[in-house]
């Protein structure tokens, strides 16, 4: 199957992947699918996680593969070979053991709905929306956090960020727009070490151009926001959608834009340039993340002295 559709830049549009695990839909965003491959025979490794179930080398690169069954908590079916989902996030490869892809559809991030906390506690989640397609509701699921739970060091490296503590720069408003609670959470205490405890935090796009936009309205925008900081994948409103917007502004597109996101590759970050970003990284590298803040707020300072 052809995963490799391009979208327009900014235009809060996504393609999702559908397949099936037992008799239950769920998605995933194509910009982290490499390529889907027919089921193989796989090499248990001793000692791993129960999730793992061994690794293969197409084309001499070695990948893991994961049991999506085992991770949702689904019996197991001894009667297909099914498939496997090759994904690329956090410059990572990893294949996704699933019983049978059903296609690709074409949606808006405002027709995603977020689980509330009734579904998902915000430690447990492994949903980051659900949506409707015909008749039946796809769960869109959360295949950084699937990975991170099995090996943490896939995540936000926290420690990296001793380095950086003892230092007050709250004189620098930030804003963040991320829609994941735990990240959320985990970016917030990054840069409070750093030294950033100005925090404007945002649960999506919209959310995060709503409240700059009325700044903008009341001519403060320049002095109540220093640094955006956002996500690519959220509801409501992409982290593509936001660049866009912010950097098309007259006013907005002063204030230093970095996009902080799972997805970025070498395509996607010409997408990124193309809207106007001023960094991109990729989600474990917290400590350049900080790195990259620093730099950017001060050239944006001392551009206003």
């Amino acid at each position: 199957m052809d995963t490799n559709i391009l979208l327009e830049s900014g235009t809060n549009e996504l393609e999702i992947l559908e397949f099936k695990i037992a008799d239950n839909h769920y998605g995933i965003n194509v910009a982290k699918i490499r390529e889907i491959l027919l089921y193989q025979p796989v090499t248990p490794l001793p000692n791993t996680h129960p999730c793992i179930e061994g690794i293969f080398m197409p084309r001499d690169t070695m990948i893991s593969v994961i049991n999506l069954r085992k991770c949702l908590n689904l019996p197991e079916n001894p009667d297909t070979d099914g498939l496997f989902i090759i994904t690329n996030f956090n410059k990572l490869n990893t294949a996704f053991h699933v019983d049978e892809v059903l296609g690709i559809h074409r949606v808006s991030w405002k027709d995603i709905i977020k689980p509330d906390s009734t579904i998902s506690a915000d430690d447990t989640a492994v949903s980051t929306g659900v949506i409707k397609l015909q008749d039946k509701l796809v769960v869109i699921l959360d295949f950084e956090k699937i990975v991170s739970d099995i090996n943490p060091e896939t995540g936000l490296k926290v420690s990296d960020m001793d380095n950086y503590q003892g230092r007050d720069r709250s004189s620098s408003p930030i804003l963040i727009a991320e829609d994941s609670p735990l990240l959320s959470k985990l970016i917030c205490e990054c840069l409070r070490k750093a030294g950033y405890t100005n925090l404007i935090v945002n649960n999506n796009g919209q959310e995060a151009w709503d409240k700059l936009v009325e700044m903008t309205k009341n001519g403060t925008v320049l002095d109540d926001v220093h640094l955006i900081i956002t996500d690519i994948e959220m509801p409501l409103m992409d982290g593509h959608r936001l660049t866009k917007l912010v950097k098309e502004n007259d006013t907005m597109k002063k204030i230093p834009l970095i996009i902080f996101s799972s997805l970025i590759n070498e395509e996607i970050r010409l997408k990124g340039e193309s809207l106007g970003a001023d960094a991109q990284l990729t989600k474990p590298e917290i400590g350049k993340l900080v790195s990259a803040v620093d730099e950017l707020i001060e050239e944006y300072e001392s551009g206003r002295k």
